[in-house]
């Protein structure tokens, strides 16, 4: 990780900051001793929305870990600092993480070429080093304006200099050959089975055509590439893409012939598929503060009420997509003391509505209203999991075969608790929690602080910039733009209009 990042992330771990010590929220704030850090105040860091953080800290320096007394609040005023740039900013108030700290979010519908100014306030005070002053050019979401040098942008974006999971994903493929790949991909995936779309990216273009009836959610990989191909130079790569559920490599790398390194949104213990963050979290990141009310920044300020004023129960709600959900249905029938679990819609398993009954849908924020949550697969990873962790419940969750591209941070019994696949020590599990409500307390808050480091949206564009870095890295021949292929275009609507101070050279071999 960057230097840049390294504030952000002490303070997010919740590592002692130099003569501050967090306290329950009995003093007054003091604006000047607060604390405001994190990439939505750097100009050049470009994202869907910006994001900082507010540390609320006493006049005797000390850290609150709870939302500070009083009716007064902290407020964030953005404009740009030249008055003949104007541009539409969304900025709403901070969100309160029930910890002493703000998550503070907003939007740019225009760039900006002079700079913005953002004034972080607590009352009339200024906070901190208020005004921050964002020298420009400050770029928006839709501006064409990749950075030419991808160091650079790494260090920009204090991308981590190594991602485990990626690593682990290449080490079956030390050279990637195309010309196999093309012979068998397109005959292994027919066009009435498959969910392979293939791609290409050439000269920060991007191209693909479909193997398959069921590739409609290419729709979310496009709009991925496209915003990051907005952000930096990518480099010259060819790969297929699964969007389907499954992972679908199944070969060892010692098998003849060994297996072919496909990408893909979910991973298993026993696949080679190479993972990307979900189709869910990447979409969530792009449309949050606009096309979407669940995202992994607004639960951060919904998280419920505090710990010791939580329901002692565990929850779970979701579809009849695994038979072990329809056992928890049971299980919370025998034991609703411990357990409170329902079916919202049954699609595999209909034969058993009537029997085991239909709950109405809860809003998500509601289910941080419990202390416990249970985290069951359903096709495949269940995909709720990430936004669970960012809450402040205890998350107990299924052995599973199935992973995400950030598993591998994750440790039980220090960010969870494990159950067994079949669930038959849920209970005692659920029973450990409630006599151990400290130690159920500390995981909880653990999980929820590392869910916070390895979610920012800042982290899924370094991951997918890194997997097709290494990908390209292995390829044996060049990437071309094959028949059938179609330029999946950037927008060019008045939303995405500015002007791009980078010169962009022309390629030599033009």
């Amino acid at each position: 990780m960057g230097a840049r990042g390294l504030p952000l992330l002490v303070v997010l771990l919740g590592a002692a900051w130099p003569l501050l010590r967090a306290t329950e929220p009995a003093d007054p704030v003091s604006a000047e001793r607060s604390l405001a850090w994190g990439p939505g105040l750097d100009a050049g860091l470009t994202l869907p929305v910006r994001y900082f953080y507010i540390q609320a800290v006493s006049a005797a320096g000390h850290n609150f870990s709870r939302s500070p007394p009083g009716r007064t609040q902290f407020k964030v005023v953005i404009k740009g600092l030249s008055p003949n740039e104007v541009t539409r900013i969304y900025t709403p108030l901070p969100l309160d993480r029930n910890d002493g700290t703000f998550l503070m979010r907003y939007r740019m519908y225009g760039s900006v070429m002079k700079g913005l100014k953002i004034e972080i306030l607590y009352g009339d005070q200024h906070v901190a080093r208020s005004p921050y002053i964002l020298k420009g050019p400050v770029y928006h979401e839709y501006c064409d304006c990749p950075e030419e040098d991808p160091e650079d942008w790494q260090n920009i974006m204090s991308c981590p200099s190594q991602e485990p999971q990626i690593t682990k994903d290449f080490i079956s493929f030390p050279t990637i050959d195309l010309q196999r790949m093309l012979k068998e991909i397109p005959a292994k995936f027919s066009q009435t089975r498959g969910a392979i779309v293939h791609y290409t990216i050439l000269d920060n273009h991007i191209y693909r055509r479909s193997l398959g009836k069921y590739t409609d959610f290419k729709m979310f990989s496009d709009e991925m590439f496209l915003s990051l191909a907005r952000k930096v130079r990518l480099p010259d790569v060819e790969f297929y893409l699964n969007v389907g559920d499954w992972p679908v490599e199944y070969r060892k790398a010692n098998d003849t012939p060994g297996p072919i390194p496909v990408i893909s949104w979910c991973g298993s213990v026993d696949s080679r598929d190479i993972v990307l963050p979900t189709y869910d979290v990447t979409h969530s990141t792009l449309e949050t503060l606009r096309g979407v009310t669940n995202d992994l920044l607004s639960i951060q300020g919904n998280t419920g009420p505090f710990w010791e004023n939580k329901t002692e129960r565990a929850l779970f709600r979701g579809r009849d997509s695994r038979e072990e959900r329809l056992h928890l249905v049971k299980l919370s029938k025998e034991n609703p003391e411990l357990l409170d679990a329902g079916i919202t819609g049954y699609f595999f398993f209909r034969e058993k509505e009537n029997d085991l009954g239909k709950v109405q849908l809860m809003g998500f924020f509601d289910f941080f209203k419990y202390k416990y949550q249970v985290n069951v697969d359903g096709t495949v990873a269940a995909y709720r999991f990430p936004y669970l962790l960012l809450g402040d419940s205890l998350i107990l969750k299924q052995d599973s075969q199935y992973y995400e591209h950030f598993y591998n941070g994750l440790k039980p019994w220090k960010h969870y608790v494990p159950v067994k696949r079949n669930l038959e020590d849920l209970l005692e599990k659920i029973k450990w929690a409630k006599e151990n409500d400290e130690e159920a307390r500390k995981i909880a808050k653990e999980g929820q602080l590392m869910a916070r480091e390895l979610l920012q949206p800042h982290r899924f564009y370094c991951y997918y910039y890194k997997v097709l870095q290494e990908y390209a890295k292995r390829q044996a021949s060049k990437p071309e733009i094959r028949d059938g292929m179609e330029l999946v275009p950037q927008p060019d609507d008045r939303d995405s209009v500015c002007s791009c101070h980078r010169k962009k050279p022309l390629r030599e071999d033009l």
